[in-house]
């Protein structure tokens, strides 16, 4: 059942959990940002797992280590230490971030700004285990994303990147 049950929560639902494998996305949770910004439920879930559209409009599933890690990003404080690792997907991919600057909402001459296919995230528990791990994203395979901040993760390509409009 939705909270507000018209059209636009169906088409909002159904392009959040586009993001995730189907038997994630079917129990997942459904959240929106409303128009104060807040975020509502469209659908409560029972399999621990967050389906949202991001600010620019991508979609995206986490589990809850990505949804506290998420919630501290939003709020632009210290996201706790995951316990576990955590996963999120965006299958669907995004319009693009900094890979350097968690904050850059453009791109610039220095911020390495990367529009990503369908990808999977990857929260480790000590982030000593991102070491030795590639930080470019045109590595050709998973890389870190924002490292020596504490929103660094993985970013695990798992599709073609769009071709870069010039």
């Amino acid at each position: 059942m939705t909270k507000g049950g018209g059209p636009s929560d169906a088409a909002a639902i159904a392009k959040a959990v586009s993001a995730a494998p189907p038997e994630i996305g079917k129990h997942a949770t459904v959240m929106a940002a409303g128009a104060d910004g807040q975020m509502k439920e469209l659908r409560a879930g029972t399999n621990g797992w967050m389906c949202m559209v991001d600010p620019a409009g991508d979609p995206m599933c986490l589990d809850k280590e990505w949804q506290a890690w998420g919630d501290a990003w939003m709020n632009k404080k210290d996201p706790p230490q995951p316990k576990t690792v955590g996963v999120a997907y965006m299958l669907k991919g995004d319009k693009g971030a900094s890979n350097t600057d968690p904050y850059a909402t453009a791109p610039t001459k220095d911020n390495q700004w990367v529009v990503e296919g369908p990808h999977v995230m990857v929260l480790v528990p000590d982030s000593a285990q991102l070491e030795g791990l590639p930080t470019d994203p045109n590595s050709g395979g998973a890389y870190v994303m924002w490292k020596g901040t504490p929103y660094a993760h993985i970013m695990v390509p798992v599709g073609r990147r769009p071709a870069v409009k010039k």
